[in-house]
């Protein structure tokens, strides 16, 4: 009896020790996701890419932000003016911002920000010994000597003074090159800033072990509240770094990873159903959240007649550009290759959601192999006789995408060769215009077409710029400069259809087509939306532990 009592004791105990050792564990909510690029960089200076930015948008605030819907709303900026001539922006500041407590401070807590901190946080991404790969977003900005004209009169207010007037500055400013940092942290980290990030978002950095994992939690003195309550909801964010997409894909089937996004080729058909579904099979743990993105996938033909590599090239005949953009069936392609998930690329190189994007239909190109083959005959090349190969280079993500066109062009009479490149090689020899023709995308920067249309403006050839087929046409130069500088959104937008129209009359792309957002995440999560810019804000983001 006694025997039987000690052992049903020591379980209770054992019980009670379990579940009161770890109570505040288990209730508390971590919110994990897997970034298979890698992060190299915390500093919103930096914010260059994907991975970079969805870390430093949890950490870091600005002047303004984008909501789901791309409309710019307030954030540590509570109201603005802009001058009648679009020339002035007069920010008026909260007063209940505070950076992050930190060692930084003499009190050992976060601080008030003020509107110079603007002025400095401004200053030194257009500083060229930081480099920043975000200068560009103030080149417009008006000059005071040596200076860029950022005023801050007094504490709450903040000034910006433009060269000419530019519509979509302000939805520039909630990019997170435009955070807010102190200057007392860049001075004390220096170039280790990087590590030891210190801003005003919503949550606080805790461990970045590179390569392995970054923690970050809740940030007690948060100004944001939804419906009187205190933001964010969740305790912690907690990000992995596994490289393998296949091997990230099954921790988040076996639960050990909340959110996912996008899809890789490897389990697209595991997962989704022919028509871009749910496979039902998983439809009880997750949820699959889908929307339209700012993302045009193309291929880009480089077109610049003083090359080398295009004077020996056939690309630099238009009509065999044009046979190429007929050549192949782009409805197919989505339906057999993509389960349906994005929008055949039919029209222009504005993506659909965008003022300026073609919703006619006579912009772009559809599949006509006729149309294709009598341009190969006008261009001296019936049946593709005489015509040189032409290599599509790509990294293997897009692989299957270039093997479909391969087969549908080839049948025309192309000889199409395909070279399979790493993505960082790709990209080095795409800035440098060594390639003739090879994959790439255009993920918006801000929300206005102003930013895809500068990839074919002469004044931004590569490397200097985005113009990686170095495009050059003296009237779409005439009408983007035009543009940049029209007040009147309806005249603007006329704009940027013609420039788009003219652009692809000459064919330096090849549009496959507008993708679009994949979201998926655990029953559990609740409250995360779902932006054309593919930007995570978990600020609102719930989980619920039991679910």
């Amino acid at each position: 009896m006694k025997k039987h009592y000690f052992v049903y004791v020591c379980l209770v105990a054992l019980f009670w020790s379990c579940n009161s050792k770890f109570p505040e564990e288990n209730q508390k909510t971590v919110f994990r996701y897997n970034e298979s690029a890698g992060i190299t960089s915390l500093d919103p200076a930096f914010a260059r890419n994907q991975a970079n930015i969805w870390a430093v948008n949890q950490l870091f605030g600005g002047l303004v932000q984008l909501d789901d819907s791309l409309r710019v709303k307030p954030c540590i900026a509570r109201s603005w003016e802009i001058s009648p001539d679009g020339l002035v922006y007069k920010f008026h500041l909260r007063n209940d911002v505070l950076f992050h407590n930190s060692e930084v401070f003499p009190t050992g807590k976060g601080r008030p920000v003020i509107a110079p901190d603007f002025v400095y946080s401004f200053g030194r991404v257009t500083d060229s010994t930081i480099a920043s790969p975000g200068a560009w977003v103030f080149s417009n900005v008006a000059r005071k000597g040596a200076r860029f004209a950022f005023e801050a009169p007094d504490d709450t207010t903040f000034i910006i003074r433009l060269n000419n007037p530019f519509p979509p500055f302000l939805s520039l400013l909630s990019m997170q090159y435009c955070a807010v940092v102190p200057k007392e942290a860049v001075l004390k980290y220096g170039n280790d800033f990087r590590r030891h990030p210190v801003g005003t978002g919503p949550f606080v950095l805790k461990l970045w072990k590179e390569g392995v994992k970054l923690v970050l939690v809740r940030n007690a003195q948060f100004f944001e509240r939804e419906n009187g309550q205190p933001l964010p909801y969740l305790d912690a964010i907690a990000v992995s770094f596994i490289i393998d997409k296949q091997a990230a894909f099954l921790e988040f089937v076996k639960g050990n990873l909340d959110f996912m996004s996008g899809i890789d080729a490897s389990y697209k058909d595991e997962m989704l159903t022919a028509d871009g579904k749910l496979n039902p099979r998983y439809s009880k743990g997750i949820k699959l959240l889908t929307g339209q993105y700012l993302n045009t996938e193309y291929m880009g033909i480089q077109v610049d007649p003083t090359l080398a590599l295009v004077q020996h090239s056939p690309l630099r005949m238009k009509k065999v550009r044009q046979a190429l953009n007929y050549g192949f069936d782009r409805r197919r392609m989505m339906r057999y290759l993509r389960n349906k998930i994005g929008v055949p690329g039919t029209g222009g190189f504005i993506p659909l959601g965008l003022g300026g994007a073609d919703t006619s239909g006579r912009t772009g190109y559809d599949y006509d192999p006729g149309k294709a083959a009598a341009l190969l005959a006008e261009a001296g090349f019936p049946n593709g006789k005489g015509l040189p190969p032409i290599t599509f280079t790509t990294n293997a993500s897009y692989l299957d995408l270039c093997k479909y066109m391969q087969s549908q062009l080839n049948e025309l009479g192309f000889d199409i060769r395909i070279d399979v490149t790493p993505p960082a090689t790709l990209r080095e020899m795409i800035a440098q215009a060594k390639v003739n023709l090879f994959r790439g995308s255009w993920i918006a920067d801000y929300p206005d077409a102003e930013n895809y249309l500068s990839l074919f403006y002469s004044g931004n050839f590569c490397p200097g710029g985005p113009n990686n087929t170095h495009f050059s046409n003296a009237e779409f130069d005439r009408l983007f400069e035009k543009a940049r500088q029209e007040t009147n959104d309806a005249r603007r937008f006329e704009y940027y259809r013609q420039m788009d129209g003219l652009m692809m009359e000459e064919s330096p792309v090849i549009v496959l087509y507008y993708d679009q957002v994949l979201r998926f995440t655990r029953q559990s999560i609740h409250g995360l939306g779902c932006n054309p810019m593919n930007l995570l804000n978990l600020v609102h983001v719930k989980k619920n532990n039991n679910e």
